[in-house]
């Protein structure tokens, strides 16, 4: 039998001018808990995985929405893992972020890992107002080890004032066009991710493309953000250099 689950979150300043969470609601398997935030950022929420899912039929979704001037930054305690369902149709997993003005928003998930047989439909749609601040990470593994990737299609689609800034889809797997694992793709590599900033003090700063190391690139945006895209062998060494990415970012080097 599938499941169809929606967690909804809502970030507010309250009268002291800290960030609150007025609506904190999970659903299914999607259990939401409000977690400490040791990097002072602001308010802090932790997905926990409450049972499997997403399996083959199911059909799932997160909504977030972060109000003037508050601060959010959500993260979950484990891997996802995408798993074969009972029956032939894909699974679903539709994010939906606001970031409204002078708000900020860091989403930070663990890795999706697209088990062998599964098949799984992802969208991650972000609105962002003109001085909203964003920090989203997108990590896929491509199969648990030793074994095959399942079909994995994944969206991410984000506006900023109202006009696009990025839209892009990646397919993997089974059914995928044919060249995603080729040299020009993922050149044999199984983990796969990118990171998005969105910074409104980027408009004053001149951006360049560049390369990080062997297997990944930053490169600026049509907008104060830049994309950083890798790929990696594995998942500890993909989330290496997305780290070294992200603090590069916001915290440059002096001089």
């Amino acid at each position: 039998m599938s499941i169809q689950a929606t967690a909804r979150i809502t970030a507010a300043l309250d009268g002291r001018g800290v960030t609150a969470l007025p609506v904190l609601r999970g659903d299914g398997p999607l259990a939401l808990r409000r977690t400490r935030d040791t990097a002072g950022y602001g308010a802090r929420v932790t997905v926990v995985g409450a049972m499997s899912a997403p399996l083959g039929g199911d059909r799932l979704a997160i909504a977030a929405q972060v109000g003037e001037g508050a601060r959010l930054t959500v993260d979950s305690a484990a891997a996802t893992v995408a798993l074969p369902g009972p029956g032939s149709e894909p699974a679903t997993y539709d994010i939906a972020l606001s970031v409204g003005e002078r708000a900020g928003l860091r989403w930070l998930p663990e890795q999706l890992v697209s088990a062998h047989g599964s098949d799984l439909r992802m969208t991650t749609r972000v609105r962002l107002a003109p001085t909203a601040r964003l920090v989203l990470r997108e990590e896929q593994i491509l199969g648990r080890h030793a074994e095959g990737t399942g079909t994995l299609v994944s969206r991410l689609t984000v506006h900023r004032a109202g006009r696009p800034l990025i839209d892009q889809q990646m397919a993997y797997g089974p059914g995928a066009p044919g060249g995603w694992d080729g040299a020009a793709v993922l050149g044999g590599h199984r983990a796969v991710g990118q990171l998005l900033v969105v910074e409104p003090a980027f408009d004053e700063e001149c951006l360049e493309v560049r390369l990080l190391g062997e297997t990944a690139v930053c490169t600026p945006l049509a907008g104060p953000a830049v994309l950083v895209t890798a790929v990696a062998p594995d998942a500890r060494l993909l989330r290496g250099v997305l780290d070294d990415a992200l603090s590069d970012l916001l915290d440059p080097p002096a001089g």
